[in-house]
């Protein structure tokens, strides 16, 4: 009887330990808080990420990079390009990745047909136009 008594309240002690547990009680600093919420805030005011392209070619004839650019998207219709005019100089790239890294695997693709190719980092890339 007295080991039946000793085993009962060991199992109510544990059982109540258990139960104790699964209680947590969290406080949190307002500061923190503020803080977590100015974070989230700039997140959702930033449109656009840095990452790398591959730069193709640059050139100041506009026509040339246009008809470049035109033969770029018929040999690689899934990697997106367009040209941004930085002057006095007309820019092809294509691509949108987070990493240099990532770049570089594309890279070595394209290095087959555009020799002269090269990673190029990009303050104004869309979480959307980057390529998985």
């Amino acid at each position: 009887m007295k080991k039946f008594f000793l085993l009962l309240s060991c199992f109510i002690f544990c059982c109540a330990l258990a139960q104790a547990q699964g209680k947590v009680t969290e406080t949190v600093d307002p500061k923190v808080t503020q803080l977590m919420k100015t974070f989230v805030d700039n997140n959702k005011a930033t449109t656009t990420i840095k990452g790398w392209r591959i730069q193709i070619l640059a050139s100041t004839d506009r026509q040339r990079v246009e008809n470049a650019l035109y033969q770029f998207k018929a040999l690689y219709p899934n990697v997106p390009a367009d040209w941004v005019h930085a002057k006095p100089y007309y820019k092809i790239r294509a691509g949108a990745f987070t990493s240099k890294r990532d770049a570089f695997r594309i890279l070595y693709l394209l290095k087959q047909d555009y020799p002269a190719a090269y990673p190029v980092q990009d303050n104004d890339i869309k979480p959307q136009e980057l390529l998985r």
